[in-house]
Order: C-alpha cells, then structure tokens, then sequence
C-alpha cells in the first residue's frame, strides 16, 4: 500500500515575482500588486506584495489605503518609493502555465488549489526521503526554466502539507514526518490553521485561545458549541487530521471568477457593464489558460454601498464558451439590479463579480 505523502507547491509572491522577473528595473524595490491606492484615497486590496515590500508590514488583503499610509511613512523616512502596479497581466496566466506544466512533468496527479498554488499526490515516491528529492528538483527546475521561485511543504496530509509551505518562505523546503506532526503544530498561531480567518480567530481568543496548542485543550463538544457545524472539522485540524485526498484539478471542477471594487459608487449601467466587460476577457482568457475549453455556470454577485451583497447564478442546459454568450448570460443577470423589482431602493453598486463554474 502506497504512504500517504502529499505536497503543497506555493508560488513566492507569484503576481509580484512576476513582475520584478519581466521588469528588471524592479529589482530591490517594494513592489505591491493590486487596487490603484489613488494616492491614499483608493478601495479594494493588495492582492499581492514581494518581500520588500512584506518588511513594511505589507501583505495579501490588507486594505490599499493602508499600504499606501504604511509606503508614504517609509518613504518619509529614508526607505524607497513603493511601486504600486494595479493593471492586471496577461503574463500571470502564462507564466502560471509554465510553471504548472512543469509541475505535472514530475507529479502525475495534482490539485490545483489557485493561479499559484497546488497540491502533490506524492504517494508514489514510497518515502518522504524521496519525496524531499523529488521536491528539491522539482524547485531547481520550475527557478532554471521561468525564474521565479516556490516553496513547497510535505507531509501526511493536506492541511500540514499547506502550512508547512508556508513555514520558510521564500524558496524553502519543510518535510514535517507524521511523528512530529503534533510537535510541529503546538506552537503555531491559531490563525495558521487554514480556514481560520479573523472571524474564527476571534472566537478562539475570546476562549483564550492563541496557539494550536491551547486549541487541543478543547473537546470537539466544545468546538461545535462555539463553531457550529464546523466544530469538528477544527478539531480534527487543530490535530493534523485531514482525510481529504488530491484530485486532479478536472476532478474538482473549479471555477474561475474575477470581480472589481469602483472607486466610487454608481448607479452608471453603462459603467457598470463596461466592467463586466474587461472582467469577462480575463475569466475566459483564464478558461483557456487552466486548459478548459467551455462552462455551464454564470455567477454574478453585486455588493452595495450599504455593503449588502446578492449573488445570482445561472445554470445552463448546455456549454458556453464564447465572449458573445458570456455576455448574454451576465447581462441577463445583472439588469434586475437596475430595476425596482431587484434594487427597489436604488442603491448604488460598490463591487461587481463574475464567475463561471461547471468547467469542461
């Protein structure tokens, strides 16, 4: 019987490193991917920041306006000008390509979890020493062919796999054995768990809880009282359990959305669907780079100025995959929303997001 050896391959700073690799000029300066800060008054977030810009406390989902507060006082004091670059690039989607067809030359069977990030059925190499070969070639040829770096985590499972690729970026290499598994997560923040985020770490800090470790002081009964349904999954994690096997990407069917933040509220159907426009151009672009060729479901999801969000979807009959039927699909769900039955307090929109799902 094959162990249970999985991987979790995470691209440093991937849109950023992107950028630095095609845009020597770059190099050694704070380089933030994502919302036009619009010299502090900007929305939206950063989507992604390099390690120079990391050091100024800099990070994915951290508001824009912040980061550009956190850039000015740096630059204040002696530090570089932050580059803030907000245009999205046709470059991510190949440059991921050329990464992951790399991927699948030495691992037959992985799950692609986003863009930049995917996790290794590693079963096959019988042991985690040879695992830990295989990871060190894997990432001497992903940064020969396409100079960008990644950093991957092995072990047991998937959800120790994702946090040990993240334990010494970049360009690191973490085996954690399912023997010092327990020993490996008792320190962490809770927040490292995946799938903690602020709410849930509240919720544990209101229980006194601020590591991994305080965490497994509580009974599953204890966590489903606090947690609801997902009590007993926090408690199987917060332990490193994590049956969930890698399925190839196809098996998954992900789905592959865009969505934008207007600097303004508006009311502009025009502007609105001038959006949804470009958006559309770069989810199909993204169909075809991930190597699917059509789709059945058309998510669209409005959120208002009072930050009420509605999300509509449509499921079709039969595959779409051309602009012109994309559009159709979008327009039709997004018109009630111009309209009393669907907005009957006009409200202005804030963001605008487009999905499709049901990949072929």
């Amino acid at each position: 019987m094959e162990k249970r050896i999985v991987g979790h391959v995470d691209m440093d700073a991937f849109f950023a490193s992107v950028e630095e690799r095609d845009k020597p000029y770059l190099k050694g300066l704070p380089v933030i991917v994502g919302s036009d800060p619009k010299g502090g008054m900007g929305r939206g977030v950063v989507s992604t920041a390099n390690y120079k810009a990391r050091e100024l406390g800099i990070g994915s989902a951290l508001p824009i306006r912040k980061a550009w507060e956190l850039c000015e006082n740096s630059r204040k004091t002696g530090g570089d000008r932050c580059v803030f670059i907000t245009s999205g690039s046709r470059g991510y989607g190949l440059a991921s390509s050329e990464v992951f067809s790399i991927v699948h030359k030495w691992v037959p069977n992985i799950s692609r979890a986003s863009i930049d990030e995917a996790y290794l059925d590693l079963g096959f190499c019988k042991s985690f020493k040879e695992a830990k070969k295989l990871a060190v070639e894997l990432k001497k040829e992903i940064k020969n062919k396409t100079k960008l770096t990644c950093t991957i985590g092995i072990s047991n499972s998937r959800m120790v796999a994702k946090i040990a690729s993240g334990y010494k970026k970049p360009d690191g290499l973490t085996v954690i054995l399912p023997r010092n598994v327990d020993k490996f997560l008792r320190p962490l923040p809770i927040r490292s768990v995946p799938g903690i985020g602020e709410k849930n770490e509240k919720i544990f800090h209101r229980l006194g809880v601020k590591t991994i470790d305080d965490a497994q002081q509580y009974s599953w009964e204890e966590l489903q009282n606090a947690f609801g349904k997902h009590g007993f999954s926090i408690w199987e994690h917060v332990r490193g359990i994590d049956e969930r096997k890698v399925e190839s990407s196809r098996e998954k069917r992900k789905s592959i959305g865009k969505h934008h933040t207007f600097a303004k509220d508006t009311n502009d159907i025009k502007k609105v669907a001038k959006t949804m426009g470009k958006q559309i151009r770069l989810i199909l672009n993204e169909v075809r780079t991930q190597g699917f060729k059509e789709f059945r479901t058309v998510v669209l999801t409005v959120r208002f100025d009072d930050f009420t969000t509605v999300t509509r979807s449509l499921t079709l009959p039969s595959a779409i995959s051309t602009i012109t039927q994309l559009e159709l699909k979008s327009t039709k769900l997004l018109l009630p929303f111009f309209e009393t039955a669907g907005n009957p307090a006009n409200k202005a929109i804030r963001l605008i997001g487009i999905r499709v799902e049901k990949l072929n």
